[in-house]
């Protein structure tokens, strides 16, 4: 990238958006195009082509989304589908239109099948079926990719589906009805250790309550190291970026940590970090979700890009964040 290139970040006040808008004035750029949802609804589709047709981005990161955990999407399924399809599809069909030289959709592993093969490689998208828990904000994201796929294959866009495993960070949301699952136990350890508040009767003695079995395993990347790769990404040379995009049989690219942990290992970290002397208990009457989630990331090696933030800095980054910004 030219250190003038006009870039569009859609979703700069998320947890991804924010991230790769820091990442990008960090490294000196400064010409970058960012809307808010109140400045403009991604969700109009003449708007957004009136926008970008104006703005001529040279490259856009798509990281607007609707994002929740298990509860919100077993709650919202027609908010989750019905926004995210119309989002992404605005974004991409106007940035064909304009010409933009590379856009990136952000997309999500839950894409892989729930009985997916471990560690999830790219070609196996569309092998198996979904997690029932999060299939239709799953689907909205694989309609994303094909349509980033359908466009570059009718039009030469260069246009790649990137998919991030799960992300925390600053600026992730921590509400307990629709955050994902290490927000949320940041969430409830740090409640539970400063509420006061002793819950088990029959010892006195104050504790967390989550979700399943905790058995499930999970890959956890820091946003920061997402932003990272990204910028990684859209740096590439252009014969590189084009290989991306034409000498595989499923043109998008895996964005992880290469490592997972149980659930309960992770509660159990947090556990320590927040310095909470209380019990852990599971409800099992709670759904799972997917058994294990962890992505192949041996193309983003390949390459040349490996993550940098472990998952206990990562916490204890985000934990300092929470507090500074009395976000509980």
């Amino acid at each position: 990238m030219n250190i003038n290139d006009r870039i569009y970040i859609a979703g700069h006040k998320g947890l991804v958006g924010s991230a790769i808008l820091k990442k990008l004035k960090a490294c000196g750029f400064s010409n970058l195009i960012t809307r808010t949802h109140k400045e403009l609804d991604l969700t109009m589709q003449a708007d957004v082509s009136a926008f970008i047709e104006a703005e001529k981005p040279e490259y856009i990161l798509l990281a607007a989304a609707k994002v929740g955990g298990i509860l919100a999407n077993n709650n919202f399924p027609a908010d989750f589908i019905y926004s995210n399809l119309v989002i992404q599809n605005n974004v991409i069909h106007a940035a064909w239109q304009s010409g933009v030289k590379r856009l990136f959709f952000l997309g999500s592993s839950c894409i892989y099948p729930r009985k997916c093969v471990q560690p999830m490689k790219e070609e196996y998208l569309l092998t198996g079926a979904l997690e029932p828990t999060n299939e239709p904000y799953a689907i909205a994201k694989i309609a994303g990719v094909k349509m980033c796929q359908s466009y570059n294959r009718q039009y030469g866009t260069q246009f790649l589906p990137v998919m991030p495993t799960n992300l925390y960070g600053p600026n992730d949301n921590f509400d307990l009805e629709t955050s994902h699952v290490l927000p949320a136990l940041l969430r409830k350890f740090h409640m539970a250790k400063f509420s006061g508040q002793k819950s088990l009767k029959e010892n006195n003695e104050n504790f967390v309550t989550i979700w399943g079995t905790g058995r499930p395993r999970r890959e956890f990347l820091h946003v920061d190291d997402l932003a990272d790769a990204c910028f990684f990404l859209m740096n590439l040379a252009d014969n590189v970026f084009a290989s991306l995009l034409s000498n595989y049989k499923t043109p998008l690219i895996n964005i992880g940590f290469g490592k997972d942990i149980s659930i309960l290992e992770l509660a159990r970290l947090i556990k320590d970090i927040i310095k909470f002397d209380g019990k852990i208990v599971f409800d099992d009457s709670k759904p799972d979700g997917t058994p294990q989630k962890l992505l192949d990331i041996s193309r983003m090696k390949h390459l040349g890009w490996n993550p940098k933030i472990s998952i206990r800095n990562g916490i204890q980054n985000t934990y300092k964040w929470c507090l500074e910004n009395s976000i509980f």
